[in-house]
């Protein structure tokens, strides 16, 4: 059996590990904020498996490698409560279902030319969401902000966010600015070793225009390992090599594949899931996903390891402090076009306030809220609907 790695807590079974990120795999909808503020409710609030430092650790740590951050985030809990066997468990158990629900979307795209409707499901899921991240953002705000500096560059990290710099470069320049206000004498060695978490896996080359299994594998694994920021940058990619390069999707399939991963809950990076199924079958559906998940995995195995090390040394820890502090403001500016487009109506603001009081004062599970609204949205839908007929 794997051994922990340090700092696990050997009670945390790995079905236990498994039941946690399946069930947030199966919920998980609203994109990578919400993912992550409601990995921050269960492990953080309610089982108390990280501190909220350790969290904010994980985090900056997850936006300097590239690949889905939620994943590799739930990848980071797992390797942190039980080393390499929770790593994979906690992985795998968080993109299965989305995986499955994404294949079945498929299959009925293809058998019927068309996208099951699933509006309805997002009506009321889309306010508790908004509610959930705007919890974790209060909790984690004080750790990550917590001097006059580190407060001013997470302003100005939003700032240049809301202006349409990449995340990217938001990041890495926080982190920079922070190390140079606090500069400390470290050893050269350590900074370097914990400053190379962008180390990228090499990428084979791909055939023009030949449609093969293989291909299709080392298409969606290059992407995985070179690929940072949300769902619009993977269409970014996944356009240039399957439409204009290859030419073996259209643009509408494409767009119909992005849709299917921003509805279905659990990491956006299933859309791959979707894509595959339409270039090759079930075959073309594993190797998809295989291909552009596999780097997360190598990514946090090889990075997990270096996190303390950067907190241990004084420069590369305010570097991280500097990143820390951009990811959460970067997660305050989804939220702001988050709430632009949940908030449409007066029963989804009646949502929202109603989920704020559940989960600030009642400490509802942030689980049962989102499987609570998602009946309430497709109940209110429904009645709607009916009501508008003649």
């Amino acid at each position: 059996m794997d051994r922990p790695a340090p700092g696990a807590d050997e009670a945390t079974s790995l079905r236990e590990l498994a039941l946690l990120f399946l069930r947030l795999g199966t919920i998980d909808f609203g994109g990578p904020a919400a993912h992550i503020a409601l990995m921050h409710d269960e492990v953080v609030r309610r089982r108390k498996w990280l501190t909220e430092g350790e969290f904010l650790d994980l985090l900056g740590a997850v936006n300097l490698i590239p690949g889905p951050n939620s994943t590799e985030l739930a990848i980071h809990v797992g390797y942190r409560r039980r080393g390499v066997a929770g790593l994979v468990t906690a992985g795998v158990s968080f993109i299965l279902p989305a995986f499955v629900i994404t294949l079945a979307l498929a299959w009925a795209y293809v058998r019927f030319e068309r996208l099951p409707a699933a509006g309805f499901l997002l009506y009321g899921i889309k306010p508790a969401v908004l509610v959930v991240v705007v919890q974790a953002i209060h909790d984690l705000v004080p750790r990550a902000a917590r001097d006059t500096a580190l407060r001013l560059i997470g302003v100005a990290a939003a700032a240049f966010a809301l202006a349409g710099v990449h995340e990217l470069a938001v990041i890495v320049l926080a982190g920079a600015a922070m190390a140079l206000l606090r500069r400390h004498p470290s050893s050269p060695g350590t900074d370097r070793k914990a400053l190379g978490l962008c180390a990228l896996l090499p990428a084979a080359p791909v055939a023009a225009s030949n449609l093969t299994l293989p291909s299709i594998f080392w298409i969606f694994l290059k992407t995985g390992s070179v690929l940072f920021g949300s769902g619009y940058v993977l269409l970014a990619f996944l356009r240039a090599d399957l439409v204009e390069r290859h030419r073996w999707l259209t643009e509408p399939q494409l767009l119909d594949a992005i849709a299917v991963g921003q509805l279905t809950p659990g990491p956006v990076f299933t859309t791959a899931t979707f894509v595959g199924y339409l270039l090759a079958g079930h075959a073309g559906a594993v190797l998809a996903t295989v291909g552009i998940f596999l780097p997360a995995f190598v990514f946090v195995a090889a990075a997990g390891p270096l996190v303390a090390r950067v907190r241990a040394s004084p420069r590369a820890g305010a570097f991280l402090d500097g990143v820390n502090v951009a990811s959460l403001a970067l997660m305050i500016v989804v939220t702001l076009q988050l709430g632009a487009a949940a908030l449409i109506d007066g029963v989804t603001i009646a949502i929202a306030l109603v989920s704020a009081f559940l989960l600030f004062y009642v400490k509802l599970n942030a689980t049962w809220l989102l499987a609570s609204t998602a009946l309430v949205g497709t109940a209110t839908q429904a009645f709607s609907n009916s009501a508008a007929m003649p």
